[in-house]
């Protein structure tokens, strides 16, 4: 099982589909270090050799931010729209669509489920 980046890769992937396990590296990314590193894309993870694997490894490091690295630069970004207080900052903080996306209906992966009646309150009665 390959190592990469701090992530175990599947021995049992193509070459191409495999990286994708990596944060920040997507199928076009993939492509495109297998095919500098000159390495078949259909060849299976498990059957990569040590020396293919460490080709990729220091293509990832010198190309940009994959993992840890990563995560860190997107939630400080985050963190930085939160703090200023710009729109897109302040719909992070309320769990909203950032992007301009309709609220009144839909946008439930982003709000949750919906909320229930409220438990407590009762109905008025005729007197």
């Amino acid at each position: 099982m390959a190592r990469i980046a701090g992530v175990d890769l599947p021995a049992k992937k193509r070459a191409e589909f495999g990286l994708t396990y990596i944060y920040g590296v997507g199928r076009t990314r993939a492509a495109s270090i297998l095919h500098r590193c000159s390495i078949d894309p259909a060849k299976k993870i498990g059957d990569l050799t040590e020396e293919e694997v460490n080709s990729i490894r220091i293509l990832l490091e010198n190309e940009g931010a994959v993992e840890g690295d990563l995560r860190k630069e997107v939630s400080m970004n985050i963190k930085r729209l939160m703090e200023m207080q710009a729109y897109r900052g302040l719909r992070h903080r309320r769990s909203l669509p950032v992007r301009g996306q309709r609220t009144h209906t839909n946008a439930r992966t982003r709000k949750g489920p919906r909320r229930g009646t409220v438990a407590g309150k009762k109905k008025a009665t005729k007197t």
